[in-house]
């Protein structure tokens, strides 16, 4: 077992009518391994198929067939273990797990209750306020997918896809952990990341790819410190579960309005009843699907057609060494190596893609908050408005990094630099050839300012005594000769040659 310790989590406290009440969060996340193959046949992952098309004959319950695991699967879920700093067990098991649904055609699913994996985890999350808190992992499980039943299509009759059936899942459990709305989407966010960087799942929540159980619960403050101090669930309140949550805004909306139905019931004298619900978008309100089912309603039991998977522990070492650099040590680095603010290194590090164009920017620019500021604020700005991300961005980074060294190399002010970003932009081009095809260089010869100057003080007299008496009005000549080179001249040189001219 791990010692893992975590910082006691901050309780959401919802007033009732009666009195304040704590919320107290487990989530189940099922995420797609990323995978071409499914987890015991080697049909097609591929998502957009034509339904049924991706099936091979153990996928749809042949009689005869017998999975065989796929090893990348194995290799994908013990990454994403080491991923989240957890144990590796180096025995698993697969169970079957009873229950009919149409688009089961097994009549079970593979899965693996008793001998997960992976044990046990944890999730470093930060909060907007600055704060960040850990999250345990109670295991990590692999397990069948199943297909999709779609009801839409005709006013009579139902149809079943089995393209998903098969398809391979890690079941992520985490401890009741979580207290809040908030807390819970971040938790999510933070895992979705992770596995992006780890290339274990896409996180296409959109696809189905993602997708979270959220069992929340009510307890009276104190209660949950009476949990923890004797592990005893029964003072974290009864349960209900919120299946099948794909969005992180419809998460926190969930959360809420079950934690309030359940303080109302309580407060009424009444029981809350241990079940499965769904979120109702349209009402906003969850309801119930069917009572919730426990391990002996499912009639577990070891499946026959597989034996125990024995992983060596050379080969856990192997995939270890060859993780990539996770977000958080990736975070660090950048606020050592670029002297970026712990809000510029998270906004950086938030996806791999966004990342790497951000160092291959501070690589080509030569400085790495410069770059940052500009990544941040101008580049994804401008790609925000036009639905846009890094790999559809219209300019490189090698040629955002071109135009910051035109910056720092003061060949452009600041100004004209906005200009070359929306040539460049709009246009392409190296924005070095740009500058001096259209004569954008910045003036930096003195002479010429000294004119400049000299002009516009002999224009304005009174504007001078004025300077002269209060130092601070010696920005308006700097701007009279900004806008007089057209935003051209060299800022810093303008300021110099106004303030000597003024005797300042």
């Amino acid at each position: 077992m791990l010692d893992l310790t975590y910082d006691a989590p901050k309780p959401k406290v919802i007033a009732g009518e009666k009195g304040d009440w704590e919320l107290v969060i487990g989530m189940e996340v099922h995420a797609q391994v990323a995978s071409n193959s499914k987890l015991f046949s080697g049909a097609s992952t591929r998502f957009g198929a034509e339904p049924n098309s991706n099936v091979a004959f153990v996928d749809a319950g042949m009689p005869g067939m017998l999975p065989v695991i796929n090893e990348f699967c194995v290799a994908q879920a013990v990454r994403t273990g080491l991923g989240l700093k957890a144990e590796i067990h180096l025995r698993s098991a697969f169970d079957r797990k009873n229950y009919f649904y149409p688009d089961l055609p097994q009549g079970y699913q593979i899965s693996q209750l008793y001998h997960p994996i992976v044990g046990e985890g944890e999730v470093l999350v930060e909060m907007g306020d600055g704060t960040a808190r850990t999250v345990r992992i109670e295991r990590i499980h692999l397990e069948q997918d199943a297909g999709k039943s779609i009801h839409d299509m005709d006013p009579a009759m139902s149809f079943v896809d089995l393209n998903r059936t098969g398809v391979a899942l890690m079941e992520i459990v985490s401890r009741p952990d979580i207290r809040g709305p908030e807390e819970a989407a971040a938790y999510i966010v933070k895992l979705r990341q992770i596995m992006r960087y780890l290339g274990t799942c896409d996180g296409n929540m959109q696809n189905g790819n993602l997708r979270a159980d959220v069992n929340v619960s009510v307890c009276k403050p104190g209660d949950y410190e009476k949990y923890q101090a004797t592990q005893d669930f029964s003072h974290l309140g009864t349960r209900c579960e919120i299946k099948n949550m794909n969005s992180m805004r419809f998460i926190q909306q969930a959360i809420d309005y079950e934690a309030r139905r359940q303080i109302a019931i309580l407060e009424a004298g009444g029981k809350v009843e241990q079940e499965t619900r769904l979120y109702d978008v349209e009402k906003g309100e969850t309801r119930s699907m069917r009572s919730k089912e426990e391990a002996h309603d499912y009639r577990y039991f070891p499946c026959p057609d597989l034996l125990p998977l024995e992983i060596e522990q050379a080969w856990v070492d192997d995939i270890a060494e060859n993780l990539p650099e996770l977000p958080d040590q990736k975070k660090a680095r950048f606020m050592a190596d670029f002297g970026l603010s712990d809000y510029d290194a998270s906004v950086l590090t938030a996806d791999t893609a966004d990342a790497a164009y951000f160092e291959a920017v501070a690589a080509a620019a030569g400085d790495g908050k410069l770059a940052a500021n500009w990544v941040i604020n101008d580049l994804f700005g401008r790609l925000k408005v036009d639905e846009k991300d890094v790999s559809t961005s219209p300019i490189s980074a090698e040629q955002l990094g071109g135009i910051i060294q035109l910056i720092r190399s003061d060949a452009i002010s600041g100004k004209i630099a906005k200009e070359l970003f929306e040539i460049v932009y709009t246009e392409g081009g190296d924005p070095a050839e740009i500058v001096e095809a259209r004569g954008m260089k910045q003036v930096t010869d003195t002479g010429a300012i000294e004119a400049a100057v000299d002009e516009i003080i002999a224009a304005n007299p009174a504007q001078v005594e004025k300077a002269q008496q209060n130092p601070k009005l010696a920005g308006w000549f700097v701007g009279q000769v900004m806008k007089a080179t057209g935003g051209k001249a060299n800022p810093k040189a303008v300021n110099a040659v106004v303030a000597q001219k003024l005797g300042l």
